[in-house]
This record gives structure tokens, sequence and C-alpha cells, in this order.
């Protein structure tokens, strides 16, 4: 319980933070360079997708929601580190640090979800190619992403509540470059219900990860065991392309995402917090376009004829000056 003299905190003091003016400034160029890239770039595949009816596949059905995602995913945290690194009291309202963790939790959960459903879905074309067609309808594909959708909106819903009721008081400086779940429950006023709350945020986090990450291995085993059946180096080759870019982005994600959340007791310096936080929350959505466009062989030719057509159009119309 909350004492009498005790007043809860109604903001939070990011500390992670560079704290000279310079360094500050070195961190938000290439931020601010990479923000950019990550909305310009998956708005161009959104684009791309949509402009060419070839690429009306499942395949890339997920990979322009996927895209969509990726940049609500972003703007959940990056603006307000940019905002925060020209800052010089670099703080965030507890509502507005409840908002935060929610939507970049949600789209976070979204996203696993999502690319659960994507290697189900290599694993029909490969494995089940002559129903393929019939079973990944865009009924079907729609209904996938909506359920994913729900399932990343409803998941941390209750974590959050739970939170908002916590009282925070003492030191408010928030040890961390975002509002995450457990540098918030640090500073929460209430040790065993905190202790007992990073406990249960650590065990939703692993069954999610673990849930997904299993069903993603299965799908994968699946799709080997076919390939390897296969008898010509070329077809291999070719059936193991189209999972490439799915599996790159899983390991990318997944990877940093298992150093922060299955970590349990175990505690990580400031330095290793930020930076696997950077990893997935930065860093990997900034590769994603880039695999999914310049490993893509469809995407990267309908984004050159894209071009072309720019070109031409702008040629035209300097012509008619």
């Amino acid at each position: 319980m909350e004492s009498p003299n005790q007043t809860s905190a109604q903001e939070f003091i990011f500390s992670a933070f560079p704290h000279s003016w310079g360094d500050s400034v070195l961190c938000f160029v290439p931020l601010l360079f990479i923000y950019a890239f990550i909305v310009v770039g998956n708005l161009v595949i959104i684009t791309v997708v949509q402009l060419n009816a070839h690429l009306n596949t499942p395949m890339y059905f997920f990979i322009r929601a996927l895209s969509f995602l990726e940049i609500w995913y972003t703007t959940a945290t990056i603006p307000k580190m940019l905002s925060s690194l020209l800052s010089e009291r670099r703080s965030i309202s507890l509502n507005g640090c409840l908002l935060q963790m929610y939507f970049f939790h949600s789209t976070g959960i979204s996203e696993v979800c999502l690319l659960t459903a994507m290697a189900f879905d290599r694993y029909l074309a490969i494995c089940s190619p002559l129903h393929y067609p019939t079973i990944m309808t865009p009924k079907l594909c729609a209904q996938l992403t909506l359920g994913c959708c729900v399932c990343g909106f409803l998941t941390p819903l209750p974590e959050i509540a739970w939170i908002s009721t916590l009282p925070f008081c003492g030191s408010n400086h928030l040890e961390h470059i975002f509002c995450d779940f457990l540098p918030v429950l640090r500073l929460a006023c209430t040790n065993t219900q905190a202790i007992v709350m990073i406990q249960v945020v650590d065990v939703v986090h692993a069954v999610e990860i673990i849930t997904a990450v299993t069903l993603i291995i299965l799908s994968y085993v699946g799709i080997v065991a076919v390939i390897l059946r296969i008898r010509s180096a070329e077809g291999r080759r070719k059936a193991f392309s189209t999972c490439v870019s799915h599996l790159t982005v899983f390991l990318l994600f997944f990877g940093s995402v298992a150093l922060m959340y299955l970590r349990f007791s175990a505690t990580y310096s400031l330095f290793w917090d930020t930076a696997i936080a950077l990893s997935f929350a930065v860093l990997s959505p900034f590769f994603n376009p880039i695999i999914y466009s310049l490993r893509n062989k469809e995407i990267k030719e309908a984004i050159r004829k894209h071009m072309g057509q720019a070109k031409n159009f702008f040629h035209k119309t300097r012509d008619l000056q």
C-alpha cells in the first residue's frame, strides 16, 4: 500500500542518453536517418506491393502488413528518443510512458505473431504446393493478419493496467532510452508487488517468445525435410530462396528480443541494456526493408520499373516546360 506521505511520480526522466550536447547530436543524426529510412523504405514496399498485380500473393500480403506494423512499431519509441536527445529535460509523463509501453509491445507482439503466420505460409507453399492456392486464400490471409493484430493489442493490456495501479515514488530516473516494463517496474514503491509483477512479465514474455519460436522452427523443420527431397540443386536453391528473407528477419528480431526478455533474473549493465534495446527497437526494423527489397528479385524489379516511370514522367514534364 502507498503510505499517506508518499506522492506518486507523475513523470519519468530518461537517464540512459548521453549527457553532453555534442554526443547527443552525434546520436541524433544517425537515429534520424535510420528512422526516416525505416518509414520511407516500408512505405515504398507497401506502395510497390499495392501497385503491382503480380505481387498480390499471400507472401507479399504478409510482407506489406509487416511493413505497416514496422512503421508504427518504431514510431512508438524513436520520435521520443529523438526529442529527448535534443532536450535538456528528457522527461515523459506517467500516462505517456504507459502509452509508449502499450503501443511498443502491442505492435511488437503483432509482428511476432505475423512472422509466425509467415512461416506457416512458407510451410504450406513448399510442403503442400498443390493445395496452397485453395488453403491460403485472400480471406485466410486477412483473417490471420487480423488475428495477429488482435492478439498483439490485447496481450499487453493486463500488464499495462496492473502497472498503472502501482505507486511510483523516490527516484524517477528511468535507466533506459524508452519506457519498458522492467525499467519502469524497478521504480515502483511497493517492492513485493513489483517483484511479483516482474516475474509475471518475465513468464508472459517467455511464453510468447518460446511459443512463436517453436512454431517457426517446426515450420522450417518441415520445409527443410521437403527441400532435401528435391533432387535437383537448382530446385532446392529456388525453394529455399523463398524463405531466406523471412528466416533472416526472424533471426535478427528474435535473437535480440530473446536476449532482452528471456534473461529472467539475469541483469545487464546499462550499456548492454541500451545496446540490446537498440538492436531490436531500431536496428532490426532498419534492416527489414533492405532484406525484403535488396534480397527480393520481384520487389527490386518492381521498384526499378516505377523509378523508370517516374524518371520518364519528370523528363516529359521538363520538356513541356
